[in-house]
């Protein structure tokens, strides 16, 4: 998979290296009511690697979504994949006991990541002494965007109208939300009122530097907004800085998730290069890996002669 653009960004970005990836690491989460597991991806060479932790979609786990993850690791940075308790591999549906509090647990768990690097260092051969616990990433699909945009800053409003509980983490100073579903109200449906009270979400508390993608085809089962749903972080946080928009792309974005999934019905491998590597970028300046790197590649990006998108900046 090449074009003019891939090749451009590869020229920024840099060439990869090879990686090593250990699942399942299990970690302490002794009230959870299954066990946490992980996976772990690193760079099999380097030095202050900084981490990446990445909440899945609805029903996934962490085998998933390894053309954005593998990618990030081949060009230096340690990412962890939780399997949050609304994988398919637990069953536990929306009329299970369980479901209403799984938003809340899937918070927890990149938190419960955070606080056990020593665990996650050590399970992955060669990795020890190797990370950089002071640059530190939460991204997300999905409802793994709502799930890491908390640890980002935004708040969630209660049924009265109050906005909730502070669930940031200040050893994250960095967020990538794709797909990431926008704010509540009346254009909720139903089903989404009664049973996803995280869909209510404030954004006027995310300060940390974050970049948002979205596609402009992308229409929710869960609103009546348009596509446009899918850019509120960008339009009402301070924080979220960045916003890549792609043309003709649907939720899976063109198949981060993987790229034969049922859920990838907007397959394009061009498009999931491109966004493998606009996001390394911005992981790279915005953890101060390369200061100069998202720049180019926004430059990169929007003088294309064929675009497949659109990058915008506050």
């Amino acid at each position: 998979m090449t074009s003019l653009l891939v090749d451009a960004l590869d020229g920024i970005i840099g060439t990869g290296t090879s990686v090593v990836s250990v699942a399942p690491v299990a970690l302490f989460a002794p009230d959870r009511p299954v066990p946490l597991e992980v996976r772990v991806s690193a760079p099999t060479t380097g030095t202050n690697l900084p981490v990446v932790v990445f909440s899945h979609g609805n029903g996934w786990n962490l085998d998933g979504y390894a053309p954005l993850t593998a990618f990030w690791a081949s060009r230096g940075f340690v990412v962890i994949q939780p399997t949050h308790l609304d994988s398919r591999r637990n069953g536990f549906g929306f009329d299970h006991p369980v479901f209403p509090t799984i938003w809340t647990e899937r918070i927890a768990d990149l938190t419960r990541i955070l606080d056990q690097l020593d665990t996650i260092e050590a399970a992955v051969p060669g990795l020890a002494g190797r990370i950089d616990r002071s640059r530190v990433a939460a991204t997300g699909h999905s409802w793994g965007g709502q799930t890491a945009q908390s640890l980002l800053g935004a708040r969630i409003f209660n049924e009265a109208g109050q906005v909730g509980d502070d669930m940031s983490d200040d050893r994250v100073t960095a967020g990538i939300l794709f797909a990431a579903t926008g704010v509540g109200g009346d254009d909720l449906h139903p089903f989404a009122q009664a049973n996803f009270p995280f869909m209510r979400p404030s954004f006027q508390e995310l300060e940390t530097p974050t970049l948002v993608v979205a596609g402009d085809h992308d229409q929710s089962k869960m609103s009546s907004r348009g596509p446009d749903w899918f850019t509120d972080a960008y339009t009402y946080s301070p924080g979220a800085t960045d916003l890549l928009t792609f043309y003709g792309a649907e939720h899976a974005l063109g198949g981060i998730v993987g790229y034969e999934v049922a859920e990838t019905t907007d397959e394009n491998p061009e498009r999931v290069a491109v966004i493998q590597r606009m996001s390394t970028a911005y992981l790279q300046t915005a953890l101060h890996v390369d200061e100069s790197s998202w720049s180019a590649a926004r430059s990169a990006f929007s003088d294309s002669t064929d675009p497949i998108g659109r990058v915008d900046s506050k």
